[in-house]
């Protein structure tokens, strides 16, 4: 009789947590985004967002957190509450690079939870209308007959749009003055006027000035062509390059419960499976993708690898 009982109440107190944990969000969710409006990551967590609405039926609150190339707002969650109410919307750059380009206060393994990728997207080397030059081989030959002389922008010291025009600049051999801008968007002001010759973006942030007849998109930095511009070279097929792609996903502070990630990671995946969310996200530019946390994780590993060693290649010194 005894053990009946004791039987019932483990019963229920399972099904009592059962039933908390199911019931997860019971309140907004705040989604964290590392730079300004207007990107391919705060466009992308937008679109991720308004799903994971649908889904929590529960508001989930994009926040844009800009400074540091993203450091400022990983920071931020790395120290929030493990409870799944704050999360970041982030490349993955910025736990995998962040940690050789800056000077961080958080642990990219221990203090960060991969949930999941959204999409990834490559990069488009593109310079500004009055360069005379109108392919990539173009391009090299005229910035070589003047070293030191014609810039180049970027989202910020140490962010991948410096970096994947670094390892362009080096894999041809060129020397170019770097702007650094407090993102893309002032980035692209200037490339437009005519202050700055070349700009590394992702064609997300490339598509609203393509019309403008002020920009020329040269090669992508992918290890192919890009499906929205298919026109447009990739850099490999006119010099050897490393390929540079962001992959855009969600992560959680560490130590988040397996049964909150286990609910977005659900979401998430439903998401990417219906025509309707793999065609905004095509039509923006990026692939969609599709995979679990453990999967995320092997990803991160793995650039954390690369980078180092091309941090180290690059010569780049801590922010």
């Amino acid at each position: 009789m005894l053990r009946a009982i004791r039987r019932a109440i483990l019963l229920a107190a399972m099904m009592a947590a059962g039933a908390a944990q199911a019931a997860w969000p019971e309140r907004p969710v705040v989604m964290v985004v590392p730079f300004t409006a207007g990107g391919i990551t705060d466009v992308l967590a937008r679109i991720t967002a308004e799903r994971l609405q649908a889904s929590f039926k529960r508001t989930v609150v994009v926040e844009n957190e800009p400074g540091g190339a993203g450091v400022i707002a990983a920071q931020r969650v790395a120290r929030a509450p493990p409870d799944g109410y704050t999360l970041i919307f982030c490349p993955s750059f910025l736990v995998t690079m962040a940690p050789f380009t800056h000077k961080v206060d958080f642990d990219p393994t221990k203090d960060f939870r991969p949930i999941s990728i959204v999409a990834e997207s490559p990069f488009v080397i593109t310079a500004g209308g009055a360069v005379p030059a109108n392919t990539l081989s173009e391009f090299v030959a005229y910035v070589k007959s003047r070293p030191g002389q014609q810039t180049f922008g970027s989202a910020g010291p140490g962010s991948l749009t410096h970096i994947s025009s670094a390892l362009f600049l080096k894999s041809a051999g060129l020397d170019m003055i770097h702007v650094p801008y407090k993102g893309i968007a002032p980035a692209f002001s200037d490339l437009l006027a005519g202050h700055i010759d070349m700009l590394s973006a992702t064609p997300v942030e490339l598509k609203p000035y393509l019309e403008s007849g002020k920009v020329k998109p040269l090669a992508v930095t992918g290890s192919g062509r890009s499906k929205l511009l298919p026109s447009v070279p990739a850099i490999i097929e006119t010099l050897a390059s490393p390929p540079v792609v962001t992959t855009n996903g969600l992560l959680a502070p560490g130590r988040t419960p397996d049964h909150v990630v286990e609910v977005i990671t659900r979401a998430i995946t439903a998401a990417e499976k219906s025509r309707d969310f793999q065609e905004r996200l095509t039509r923006i530019g990026v692939e969609p993708v599709i995979n679990t946390p453990e999967e995320f994780a092997t990803v991160i590993a793995a650039d954390t690898r690369r980078w180092r060693d091309i941090v180290g290649e690059l010569g780049l010194k801590v922010q």
